[in-house]
């Protein structure tokens, strides 16, 4: 059992406060963190491969075991690193951040592989915290032990509990240590998140242009890792924050390249989990390099967010050093008219995140573009406007008989979306659609955000209705 007595477990708890009650999933690289992480969870939110240090921020998500509730945080490796400034450094660094945050650790180790030198050192480091510690041997799939589990003992937090991640087993045996160690006041189920309320964020962009410092600069803290080398993010983080009284879910992303040079699995697989992120997104702020803005990858992210009718805020970061912002600017909003005119009125908002300028700004926008993304316009409004735009501008004549529309309606936001009656509706040629459009953005305040359209054959449903009454 754990070198702490039951009694001071308990003691340690109840000294946090009102805090929720939270597990923090902790060991080398490889063990197989992530895979125990996702089974507590219920779903598939970290990423799972055989390449060792693929966790690099911590993540956190509600997690349970059987009626147990708790938040779970899955960390990275806290290999003795003495590298000055090495991504592992910093790695480590953020998950004794995150370690800071639990109530009670599990220490996993390799049960088929022993005990190396990195988990004695881990555990040294884990002792240090002075939190309960309670020892897994994972890997234990079959109904034989593996010899090598002996060895776990040695590391000083006795027996360890075999389980496999993998397949679940031996999950009941965790729960019954853990409400050893837990008061039972504590054990309650938390209020669930109401994701209703929630603003969803997605930070997107190539690699190297400031997503991960964004994020720690609205939030307050180093709470993703940052440096020069690309690539840092391999995961989509989501983080839980406010901004004035308006609960958000920031989601940090890997950075996304051409596919052409995507040529490692795990970058494959980041970058699926950055597409996944955009489709559960309210609003995707995209950050360019202001210093080589809008390249080719950049305007096919921008393209991908607007085919899943996300709100998009494009973000220019590093604007400190552009020298003729004029000039930049001019050249960054022609490309977007030209390119994005589906969106016409994207916001560009020029930040340097490294220093936190232009932050304010950015979240207005971002807000302005949630509302309007929402925004429901009155069917009575729409065809009277519907009346004076056939009427300024009638669609043409095909087949010596003119296209006629006859009625439209919202029928819902999150993007704007609009059926149209119309009695040739195959006939309505794309360009006039683009005319009706561009009129609803100008009228209704639309710009910015994706406009679909339903076309239908038929004559007014409420005429319909009229005749048979």
């Amino acid at each position: 059992m754990a070198a702490l007595s039951a009694a001071l477990h308990i003691a340690l708890l109840k000294a946090v406060g009102n805090m929720p009650f939270t597990l923090a999933i902790a060991g080398r690289p490889n063990v197989g963190k992530s895979t125990l992480f996702n089974r507590l969870v219920g779903k598939q939110m970290a990423i799972v491969n055989d390449q060792p240090g693929v966790t690099r921020d911590w993540r956190e998500g509600d997690g349970h075991l059987f009626d147990m509730k708790f938040r779970v945080i899955d960390t990275a490796g806290l290999e003795d690193v003495r590298a000055k400034g090495s991504i592992p450094l910093r790695t480590a660094k953020q998950t004794k951040q995150a370690l800071e945050q639990a109530q009670v650790i599990l220490l996993i180790v390799d049960a088929r592989a022993g005990v190396t030198a990195e988990d004695t050192a881990i555990a040294r480091e884990l002792r240090k915290t002075g939190k309960p510690i309670l020892l897994l041997a994972n890997k234990c799939d079959g109904a034989v032990l593996p010899a090598a589990m002996e060895e776990t003992v040695s590391l000083g937090f006795g027996d360890p509990l075999p389980i496999s991640a993998a397949h679940g087993d031996g999950l009941m045996d965790v729960y019954e240590l853990l409400t050893k160690y837990i008061p039972e006041e504590d054990v309650a189920a938390e209020k669930e998140d109401d994701e209703e309320k929630n603003l969803i964020i997605a930070v997107v962009g190539r690699p190297n242009a400031g997503k991960s410092t964004l994020i720690n600069r609205l939030i307050g803290e180093d709470r993703m890792l940052t440096g020069p080398e690309p690539g840092l993010t391999r995961d989509a983080i989501p983080i839980a924050w406010e901004y004035r009284g308006q609960p958000v879910r920031l989601v940090d992303t890997a950075g996304m390249r051409r596919r052409s040079r995507i040529n490692e699995v795990l970058e494959r697989i980041s970058v699926q989990e950055s597409l996944r992120a955009i489709r559960l997104a309210h609003v995707v702020i995209l950050v360019l390099d202001a210093t080589q803005p809008f390249d080719k990858q950049e305007l096919v992210i921008a393209r991908h967010v607007i085919e899943e009718g996300r709100a998009l805020v494009v973000a220019l970061n590093k604007w400190d050093l552009v020298t003729d912002k004029k000039l930049v600017t001019k050249m960054i909003r022609e490309k977007a008219e030209a390119s994005l005119a589906q969106v016409a009125g994207v916001p560009l908002v020029p930040i340097c995140a490294l220093e936190g300028e232009g932050l304010e700004k950015l979240m207005r926008e971002t807000m302005r573009m949630y509302d309007t993304w929402n925004l429901r316009v009155s069917t009575g409004k729409l065809n009277r406007w519907l009346e004076e735009m056939e009427a300024n501008h009638p669609p043409p004549i095909t087949a010596n008989r003119r296209i006629k529309l006859r009625y439209m309606t919202q029928v819902k936001s999150r993007p704007p979306t609009f059926s149209l009656w119309v009695n040739k509706p195959v006939d309505l040629p794309e360009s006039y659609q683009r005319f009706l459009t561009g009129g609803l953005r100008e009228t209704f305040g639309l710009q910015g955000v994706p406009i679909r359209w339903q076309l239908k054959k038929s004559e007014n449903p409420y005429e319909e209705k009229g005749k048979k009454r």
